[in-house]
């Protein structure tokens, strides 16, 4: 019985090594949609604001989607291409261990 303890406690412990793993992993994926919306959002309000601020009805808030949609995606790519930087460094280091 004393021996099955230490099994018990290490397949544990490795479970929870996982789930940070599995977390860090994902975490830019579910991080990028939110930050593109927010900032399509976030500068289409700004729009509506200066519409009504100025009186310039549609402009603002065509100009506030344009804004907003480029930021929206250069953070995108720029995280993607993040992403893809670290994955190929780790498959080189993964590649020099071996």
């Amino acid at each position: 019985m004393d021996s099955e303890s230490p099994n018990r406690q290490t397949n544990t412990e490795h479970k929870k090594e996982n789930v940070p793993s599995f977390s860090r992993n994902f975490t830019p994926f579910l991080t990028m949609g939110f930050q593109l919306a927010a900032a399509v959002v976030f500068f289409l309000l700004l729009g509506h604001w200066i519409d009504k601020k100025f009186d310039i009805a549609p402009i603002g808030k065509l100009v506030g989607v344009v804004v907003g949609s480029t930021g929206g995606f250069i953070k995108f790519f720029k995280t993607v291409a993040s992403i893809t930087a670290d994955e190929e460094k780790q498959r080189a280091k993964n590649k020099r261990e071996n």
